[in-house]
């Protein structure tokens, strides 16, 4: 059994079909990269993931259970944390009160005291490379640290799953080299990931599958280094002469 089960999932704004037929699994330790052209319907599929949105037609299944159109709140309580593109933390807290943050109202089942819930938010902040400026006031943080911060607070509800939408993007070549390390640390705790990415380097690097969307749907699935070959691919995001002269 899948640990997440995305079956023919669509989901429409007005006459735009976001998402259209989407099926796939998610297996425990998997780390699937989700990939396409903007526009392709990536962060609709997260927000119907996360309960954000609602979809339209088929279903999603946590386990044997379903979670499509459950509320966002039960849906990480469950154990699928996400990231968001735009990062809004806490602006008048520190780094390590902005993590402890989700280790309080993440965890129902534990009710931490907030010492308790500081000290986890110490120990994600050194797994993401933030340790040295947990007491830093967020609006003091670079763009990529508050990237990190945003993983950190969805790291310290303690997922089985984490969703990271393109938390790589606008990052240099070097700030990538960091991000994708931190990534790697992440899969070492044997969180399942499942992340959205433009940065083709990240794909090969640390999924072990790969997933294209085109216009909401599946346009082909399996290991990234012969997703990226495939021509269908190519075209979506090149073009079909380009695909025809070098294919």
């Amino acid at each position: 059994m899948n640990l997440l089960a995305i079956r023919d999932l669509s989901k429409r704004f007005g006459g735009l079909n976001a998402l259209a037929g989407v099926s796939f699994g998610v297996d425990e330790g998997d780390v699937l990269g989700i990939i396409g052209p903007n526009g392709a319907g990536k962060t609709t599929l997260l927000n119907c993931i996360s309960g954000l949105y609602r979809p339209d037609a088929g279903d999603i299944r946590w386990g044997a259970a379903s979670i499509s159109g459950m509320a966002p709140y039960r849906i990480a309580r469950l154990g699928i944390g996400r990231t968001f593109q735009i990062v809004r933390p806490f602006p008048s807290m520190t780094v390590r009160e902005n993590t402890a943050m989700g280790a309080l109202f993440g965890q129902p089942d534990r009710r931490l005291q907030p010492g308790v819930a500081l000290h986890e938010a110490d120990d994600v902040l050194e797994l993401v490379g933030l340790g040295e400026k947990r007491h830093y006031p967020v609006l003091r943080l670079t763009v990529p640290d508050r990237k990190r911060l945003e993983v950190a607070r969805a790291l310290a509800m303690r997922p089985r799953l984490l969703l990271l939408d393109e938390v790589m993007a606008g990052l240099n070549g070097v700030e990538v080299e960091q991000a994708l390390q931190m990534v790697r640390q992440v899969r070492e705790r044997g969180i399942t990931i499942v992340l959205i990415e433009h940065v083709m380097k990240v794909i090969v690097g640390i999924c072990n599958r790969a997933l294209v969307l085109n216009f909401g749907r599946t346009l082909v699935e399996g290991p990234p280094a012969e997703v990226l070959k495939d021509r269908r691919v190519i075209e979506a995001y090149l073009g079909q002469r380009y695909a025809r002269d070098h294919g």
